[in-house]
């Protein structure tokens, strides 16, 4: 029988802990404070410790840091009610085993226990220093954060999928920030801002009189990130032929600057991004496949806005202080009237479109209390156009509307991925969450619905 032990200064969570594992069939014992199990530490040690982050005394932090120091064959598994990304990249980087945010689902909980004890895991060294940039307390954001503190310690390669203006830089940021090579460059590039004949130039770099314009020698972005991270956003938008030489890159670690004869040898990371479907451009003979595969080692969804909305509160109290401070204007507080609204409104453009309001509201609010009227047009519009419609059509017509107006491409995939989720919801509402009921609905295997469903975040 394997043996629990939890530290928790909140009785009731020790309580329903202790319950529910010891009908699960294990020996749980728990403690009040950090201290008092590292105490008991000295005596006996269990199979596993579950821990909270914020304790009176002896932080879970700490407790965690004791633990690895003295028994790095011991499982960690930290609570936190403050579910940000500095609490998942402490964690890990700590090594925790892993992180669960408050609160949590003991069926969850149960999982994770057992995976714990299959995998049988040994801690990481200490890493804890992180900067708080991303903000979202939703379920899809926790995934997000929880793949950053588990890559805190690698340097492998990450892809970034997600809408634009979701914050894909910021992420390939704190997975530089928070890896083995953050005293090193980060450098990022734009595919979609680089016109077809400067790529690889701007890849690469140069050689003096290599071509017309080349009235210098220049140093590319592979030599400008050696080291360190090379993030390449919009990676879809890469030409074939330049997608060749990154492929021969990626796996010989040199090239040959445009117009030169001698090999660079580099050591980069690479983060790559894109809002659209590798998949599908690959299937298009618009990507190539083997360097997809190549670049898609490790992925990441960013969720939009939309399928996220408890965050769009904290969000927007971020934003308004963020400029209040930067442009020496008073605080402006939005009025649960007008966050009501904010909260309706779809956002298309996501996060980088709400920041635009918050700057908008901070410059022309007339006063430091937001009411909707002060709200900019298109949010106050879509609260009409929110209204039922006389059918369904007109209401999907007015959504698509709004959506591509916001964006480039790729309004089949976001269209796709909303239906997708809506069908869901409403076969598990109508099966009362049973998922083979909920499978049947819909037509699918369970292990389809179960694979959407993590799509998803549901």
């Amino acid at each position: 029988m394997h043996s629990i032990w939890i530290a928790d200064d909140d009785e009731a969570i020790r309580l329903v802990l202790e319950e529910s594992l010891s009908s699960s069939g294990y020996k749980t014992k728990s403690f009040a404070s950090g201290e008092d199990l590292v105490k008991e530490l000295e005596k006996d040690k269990p199979d596993l410790v579950i821990t909270d982050i914020q304790m009176p005394g002896m932080l879970g932090y700490d407790l965690l840091k004791h633990i690895n120091n003295n028994f790095d064959d011991l499982p960690v598994i930290v609570m936190t009610a403050f579910s940000d990304m500095q609490a998942a990249v402490e964690s890990f980087g700590g090594g925790a085993f892993e992180y669960l945010p408050k609160p949590f689902d003991l069926e969850e909980a149960t999982n994770i226990i057992e995976r714990a004890f299959e995998e049988k895991p040994k801690t990481k060294s200490l890493r804890t220093e992180s900067k708080v940039d991303i903000i979202g307390e939703s379920k899809s954001m926790q995934d997000v954060f929880r793949s950053i503190g588990k890559l805190s310690s690698t340097i492998a390669t990450v892809l970034i999928q997600g809408e634009s203006g979701t914050g894909k830089e910021l992420i390939a940021k704190s997975l530089h920030k928070n890896s083995p090579r953050n005293d090193m460059p980060f450098i990022a590039l734009n595919m979609a801002d680089i016109p077809k004949e400067l790529v690889e130039s701007e890849l690469f770099g140069h050689e003096k009189g290599s071509f017309t314009g080349a009235v210098d020698k220049r140093i590319g972005r592979f030599e400008q990130a050696n080291g360190g991270t090379l993030f390449l956003d919009e990676i879809g938008d890469m030409p074939l032929d330049s997608q060749t030489r990154l492929l021969r890159v990626l796996s010989n670690k040199e090239f040959y600057r445009v117009g030169g004869d001698k090999p660079i040898k580099v050591d980069v990371r690479i983060i790559a991004a894109t809002h659209q479907n590798l998949n599908n451009l690959v299937s298009q003979k618009n990507f190539r496949e083997d360097l997809f595969y190549r670049l898609n080692v490790i992925k990441i969804n960013v969720p939009p806005l939309r399928d996220r909305k408890e965050d769009i509160s904290d969000l927007s109290k971020y934003f308004l202080k963020k400029y209040s401070d930067s442009l020496d204007e008073d605080l402006r507080v939005i009025s649960d009237e007008a966050l009501n609204l904010l909260i309706k409104f779809d956002w298309p453009g996501n996060v980088r479109q709400l920041e635009n309001v918050c700057y908008w509201l901070t410059l022309m609010s007339p006063s430091q209390n937001i009411k909707t009227q002060d709200l900019p047009i298109e949010v106050k519009e879509f609260e009409v156009s929110d209204i039922p419609s006389t059918s369904w059509e007109d209401g999907m017509q007015i959504w698509l509307k709004n959506v591509s107006m916001n964006i480039e491409s790729g309004l089949s995939d976001i269209a796709i991925s909303k239906i997708e989720k809506m069908l869901i919801r409403t076969a598990l509402e109508r099966s009362n969450g049973k998922k083979n009921d909920a499978a049947l609905i819909l037509g699918w295997g369970r292990n389809t619905l179960s694979k959407k469903m993590k799509e998803h975040g549901i």
